[in-house]
């Protein structure tokens, strides 16, 4: 696996992959420091392990334009061993992980892809928009008067701004005209110093401090193989959904590595291990990232304000945030899919209709879509027609 020399990956899209990068680095705050705080990880050191995944998947990923970086998804299933064993034991789970994703890329595993049939992934897609949804209005519930305001300013923003100018995103708009006016006017909003304990140092390169034996390999392995195939599945279901808003085809066995080899990096540098994230990619190529450049700029911007602009990242205000995200949920929702429900075979509906309510039910993206698809094999037709 090597880094991506190829101009046409870096060049082609230099302005609108700057600007999406710099939507992007500030959309993955607030998520990846609200799943750091849940599993018991210092949120700069997530934010840290953040950059590192996105940098390296820019170099070495097989779909460009897609982000990846310290996941909620990844993050649960991290609770347990965190909570029993502490972190050092997270971060030697997080280097097997990557292990077991290079392993596994070698093995061909992205082929597996090819028995999520449509409807599955139309179901995939639908209940993300709809978990993404929700937890923005979570975010909503005994907040003040002017929070309702600056979230219902920055969706109008959101859906207006595009007929003004498309040269720069409406979500970098809302970003920077909210920061500037919580800065200026004091509004009674939560900002990003708000979600959780910010202080910290970045830590540099060393080996997780645990006993090198087979007792540790038994404590970690579990939770190492959990991590590695939940990472994949929402990595390598990310990756049709770029493809499909970019009208290009990314390569996914050379994406699964490159996500084996990101998170063995970031567990030598101490941070939890990390996939692909659907809404952050979403947003990513809606704010004209489409090159590698973009990813690249988030993983830059994203350092830069952990180590010289932290003071402006924690008065970034939440409800702009909020907005964004609520407009992403919407625009990621399959509006036709309900229109075309009726057309499917019964059991091609009901994947799809399953594979949303699993998802919603236990939060958990893989395991609706294997509801999904080992419903899809009660259809051979189905099947046949995907393949």
């Amino acid at each position: 696996m090597l880094i991506s020399t190829n101009k046409k990956e870096w060049l082609g899209n230099v302005r609108n992959d700057i600007f999406g990068g710099l939507v992007t680095s500030v959309a993955l705050i607030p998520e990846v420091i609200g799943f750091a705080i849940l599993s018991g990880v210092n949120p700069i050191t997530a934010l840290f392990a953040s950059v590192i995944t996105i940098i390296v998947t820019s170099l070495t990923g097989g779909r460009p334009a897609m982000v990846s970086a310290a996941a909620g998804s990844m993050a649960l299933v991290m609770v347990t061993l965190i909570k029993n064993y502490g972190i050092e034991y997270m971060v030697a789970a997080t280097i097997l992980t990557g292990g077991l994703q290079l392993f596994f890329g070698y093995l061909g595993i992205h082929r597996l892809m090819r028995f999520v049939s449509k409807p599955v992934m139309s179901g995939f897609v639908n209940a993300l928009a709809i978990l993404i949804f929700i937890a923005q209005i979570q975010q909503l519930m005994h907040v003040s008067f002017a929070a309702y305001v600056m979230t219902i300013f920055a969706i109008a923003v959101m859906y207006l701004f595009p007929y003004v100018t498309k040269l720069i995103p409406a979500a970098l708009i809302v970003i920077v005209l909210m920061t500037v006016g919580t800065f200026t006017f004091g509004w009674n909003v939560q900002t990003v110093g708000n979600l959780g304990d910010m202080s910290g140092n970045i830590q540099g390169l060393h080996l997780p401090s645990v006993p090198m034996n087979f007792e540790t390999l038994r404590i970690i392995f579990p939770t190492a193989l959990a991590l590695s195939l939940v990472g994949l599945v929402e990595s390598l279901l990310t990756l049709p959904i770029v493809d499909e808003m970019t009208e290009t085809i990314g390569d996914s066995r050379r994406e699964v590595k490159a996500q084996g080899l990101a998170n063995i990096v970031t567990g030598f540098f101490g941070g939890p291990a990390g996939c692909a994230m659907i809404g952050q990619a979403v947003i990513n190529v809606k704010s004209g990232g489409r090159k590698r450049l973009s990813t690249m700029a988030a993983g830059i911007v994203l350092l830069l304000l952990l180590i010289v602009f932290k003071g402006v990242m924690l008065q970034i205000p939440t409800p702009a945030l909020i907005g964004i995200m609520i407009t992403v949920a919407i625009t990621t929702f399959d509006f036709d899919s309900i229109k075309t429900v009726r057309k499917l075979s019964f059991i091609e509906a009901t994947a799809m209709i399953l594979t949303i309510a699993v998802v919603l039910y236990t939060h958990n993206l893989a395991v609706g879509i294997i509801v999904g698809v080992l419903i899809t094999f009660l259809d051979l037709k189905s099947l046949q027609k995907n393949n």
